[in-house]
């Protein structure tokens, strides 16, 4: 009997022809080739992974959302365009929602501490109401940051002049001479700030307006004082 060839041989004690390989187990095997040659319970240990990530990002993202509405700081805003000198009402302004980085300082955060109070100056809807936005005893010292401020209420001799006022102006206060013989200008207060000009309504006459002035302590006495016996008048800086 003939020997088979050596070759012959060792090809059929080798096994399975290589075309006959698992599609795993070829160099050549792409990702989902290998995947579906897996067996089916591991299938489902990696959906449940997949599963299981999924649902924890979803709680990050849920519990970062809520963080952030958390520190959320509630203010008093403008509900409307307001004028200087209105006296506020729960209509004029509504509550809103501001990052704290974004809160100004000295922001009213209750309706009750805004209304019935009276409006320093402008402000345009959905602006944050202040402390110097409203007239009260902290307004003179946050305008002049002078801690013994007063706001003066004066009459101008020339109504003209009220009407060219706006909150923020810088003016002196003068008058012209006490009621005698000397009639030269005589200066009450330097660098004082205008507060307030009241409104311009049909009920008031042009010479009844009043203009809100802060200065120091010493100059509104002397202002004040004046005011009851002669005609005051202001010269803008």
């Amino acid at each position: 009997m003939t020997d088979m060839p050596p070759s012959r041989d060792r090809r059929r004690s080798s096994g399975r022809h290589p075309s006959k390989l698992s599609a795993s187990s070829r160099l050549d095997a792409t990702l989902l080739d290998r995947l579906s040659a897996r067996p089916t319970w591991m299938h489902a240990v990696l959906l449940r992974r997949i599963a299981a990530g999924v649902l924890a990002a979803c709680a990050v993202a849920l519990f970062a959302r809520d963080a952030a509405a958390d520190d959320h700081v509630v203010v008093v805003v403008a509900a409307r365009d307001l004028t200087p000198g209105v006296q506020l009402t729960v209509d004029d302004v509504e509550l809103r929602e501001y990052p704290p980085s974004s809160v100004p300082d000295g922001a009213i955060t209750d309706v009750d501490d805004a209304s019935a109070r009276t409006l320093a100056g402008p402000i345009r809807a959905g602006e944050p109401l202040t402390d110097v936005r409203l007239l009260s005893s902290r307004l003179a010292e946050a305008i002049t940051e002078s801690a013994d401020a007063r706001v003066v209420p004066v009459r101008l001799g020339d109504p003209g002049v009220t009407e060219l006022l706006r909150s923020g102006d810088v003016v002196d206060v003068l008058t012209v001479g006490d009621g005698g013989d000397d009639k030269s200008p005589r200066i009450l207060a330097r660098e004082a700030v205008v507060v307030l000009v009241s409104a311009d309504t049909p009920q008031q006459r042009g010479s009844d307006r009043v203009v809100l002035i802060a200065m120091s302590a010493e100059d509104a006495t002397t202002v004040a004082g004046a005011s009851l016996t002669s005609s005051l008048a202001v010269t803008l800086r």
